[in-house]
């Protein structure tokens, strides 16, 4: 196992890498322990993340239809019950021989299909072992699904399932450190190649381009996010979360927020770079969000908490009266297999909780100030991956700051 850095994706001989076997079995230790404590006779996931983790199934995935694909159903003493797509059936069987049980769904949205599902497989799968009265925990489906359930298995409950994966999730384990450093060397290349690409008289799409080019000849699976967000100039004042056909002039701020995806699990990094010579104002922006991004990596420890950690941020920017100036948005999250997962750093939507920082939580810690009025764009955000540790956390990203916009 590594050292705190990416060694290669690749299994080799000359040296001791990742047994992703071993891992997955451990990440289904760990989910069967968060089922028996959360009073679960089984677990039925289906968002892609939850079924990547009990199962490793990589499925072709369709935009929009997170939930709707695949499925799996966790049971005490047995693998994980993969629910997959007819146009994965074939491989699993053939490069999957750890699925030793596996049935073919439709796409879960039209109401007879899914009460077909219901009829013909749930029921049968359940009754065969012996779960025909349980409780069953869900993470994430459709009314309809829930409603079939209801007029199909009136001898089922339906709970919140989504709660115990979490659980399950949140405190990695050493292999998936190993996933993360990969990915995190991915996404850390991905926006060297965005920063290369960036110059005046392009559009943000080429930008968007070259970086996604980049995370394919790496072997990256899938960008952090479904829309690349690279903004430049003004579009970063109020953020505008997308590339679009504009283009990249002299004195443009130009952000790239891509990222990267290595075995099922992401690296989320992002930076702020200039074209030409910045102005005072927007070399005052990204120095107050560079010390900010410090002052919350320096209280991401055990025995401080995401509240300590913000209140750290907002003091670093308000020594440039830049404290109200925060995108109304968390200023960090959970990233594992899940590319933006629970807990929160910064929420202040109703319900935001306080917890302490645990030895081997993962965060992506993302400020974002902007400013309206400034020539070129005043907005800058700078986000790292962050690993908690016994001591001061870990910074898995290695991205280069701009020197020109430092004070």
């Amino acid at each position: 196992m590594n050292d705190g850095f990416a060694t290669g994706q690749f299994n080799v001989g000359y040296e001791s890498r990742l047994d992703v076997h071993e891992l997955r079995t451990q990440r289904v230790g760990k989910a069967q322990a968060a089922r028996k404590s959360a009073g679960l006779d089984a677990l039925l996931v289906w968002k892609d993340e939850n079924v990547r983790y009990l199962t490793d199934l990589r499925p072709q995935l369709l935009a929009g239809k997170s939930t709707v694909l695949n499925g799996a159903l966790l049971i005490e003493g047995k693998a994980p019950i993969l629910f997959c797509s007819g146009g994965e059936r074939d491989r699993v069987e053939r490069t999957m021989p750890w699925i030793a049980e596996a049935h073919i769904i439709p796409i879960m949205e039209e109401r007879s299909l899914i009460a077909g599902f219901v009829r013909q497989v749930l029921t049968g799968v359940l009754s065969d072992h012996g779960l025909s009265k349980a409780t069953i925990g869900v993470d994430e489906a459709s009314t309809i699904f829930f409603e079939e359930v209801r007029s199909q298995l009136s001898d089922v409950t339906i709970v919140d399932g989504d709660t115990a994966m979490q659980s399950a999730r949140r405190i990695k384990l050493p292999g998936e450190l190993v996933l993360l450093e990969e990915a995190t060397a991915i996404a850390d290349a991905v926006t060297a190649a965005a920063i290369r690409s960036a110059r005046e008289g392009v559009r943000e799409n080429d930008v968007a381009a070259d970086a996604m080019h980049a995370l394919f000849t790496l072997g990256g699976e899938y960008a952090h996010v479904m829309t690349p967000f690279v903004a430049s100039g003004e579009h970063m004042s109020p953020p505008n979360r997308i590339s679009s056909d504009k283009i990249i002039r002299n004195g443009d701020l130009i952000f790239i927020d891509i990222g990267g995806s290595w075995a099922g699990y992401f690296g989320d990094v992002a930076r702020t770079t200039v074209i030409g010579k910045p102005s005072p104002r927007q070399r005052e922006i990204y120095t107050a969000v560079y010390h900010a991004l410090q002052a919350g990596i320096d209280c991401m420890r055990p025995g401080k908490t995401n509240v300590d950690a913000q209140k750290a941020i907002h003091r670093a920017a308000a020594e440039y009266h830049l404290e109200d100036r925060f995108l109304s948005l968390f200023i960090g999250h959970g990233v594992g297999i899940g590319s933006n997962e629970p807990p929160y750093i910064g929420e202040t939507l109703p319900g935001g909780e306080e917890y302490e920082f645990e030895t081997g939580m993962v965060f992506a810690l993302e400020p974002l100030i902007w400013v309206p009025g400034v020539r070129g764009g005043g907005g800058v955000r700078l986000e790292e991956m962050i690993q908690i540790t016994d001591g001061e956390a870990h910074v898995m990203s290695r991205g280069s700051f701009c020197d020109d916009l430092l004070i």
